[in-house]
């Protein structure tokens, strides 16, 4: 069972926008890629932000109010703009931009994307220069797996290799990628080794553990599922 790393993937055909990159540059190339962000790089292809169609209404928004010639802050950006200079990538992105790592597993970037609230990731080597992008509908071709599938995978594959335990022996339920554990085990200390190894599985979004061991009161598969003597 091998995990896919968003470095497997990533679009590598990457459109970008410099600092210096004109918001009607920005938006002819959103349209014409038909995509809602862009990353701008510096001189170094080094990624210094995102920008997006948002980021753009947002800065027409705030010239708008305040006049063409007057200084002006867009709001949670954290940075201000000359109005008669307005308009450029470098104003209006939303910076640190969020990037991953090509040997970062998908699941972690899905992780990364939920908590951002973005639908595109710029991928970066170790130096912060961009090699890729990874979008949401990337990610979801790697996540075809079917809560079934998912189950399966964890009840015949996962848990076996783990434990050393049987299919069936841990009862598991998943629903949107979220995988529900239940059952008994001989020891405390199999726990935390089950829930890293679910984590690993693509599709994988969050775990409930309401595994038990055998001082709780429950009955460990031991003599049967382990060949121990009774």
């Amino acid at each position: 069972m091998k995990s896919r790393t968003v470095g497997e993937i990533m679009t590598s055909d990457v459109v970008c926008a410099s600092r210096e990159t004109s918001s009607e540059d920005v938006l002819r190339l959103l349209n014409r890629h038909r995509i809602r962000a862009l990353p701008v790089v510096d001189h170094d292809d080094k990624v210094i932000g995102v920008v997006s169609g948002s980021d753009l209404a947002q800065g027409r928004m705030a010239r708008a109010r305040t006049g063409r010639d007057r200084w002006f802050r867009l709001p949670g950006r954290g940075r201000s703009a000359h109005g008669s200079a307005a308009g450029a990538a470098g104003e209006l992105m939303t910076s640190p931009a969020v990037t991953v790592h090509p040997e970062q597993r998908v699941s972690d970037a899905a992780r990364v994307m939920e908590r951002h609230q973005v639908d595109r990731l710029p991928v970066v080597d170790e130096e912060d220069r961009i090699i890729g992008i990874a979008t949401r509908r990337d990610l979801l071709r790697a996540f075809l797996l079917t809560d079934e599938e998912i189950r399966r995978q964890l009840s015949e594959e996962v848990l076996p290799g783990v434990l050393g335990l049987p299919p069936g022996a841990v009862t598991v339920s998943v629903r949107d990628g979220m995988v529900v554990l239940d059952g008994c085990l001989l020891q405390s200390s199999d726990i935390p080794s089950v829930i890293r190894s679910i984590w690993r599985v693509d599709g994988v979004v969050g775990v409930m553990n309401r595994l038990r061991f055998a001082d709780h009161n429950c009955r460990p598969p031991a003599e049967e599922l382990r060949g121990e003597a009774p």
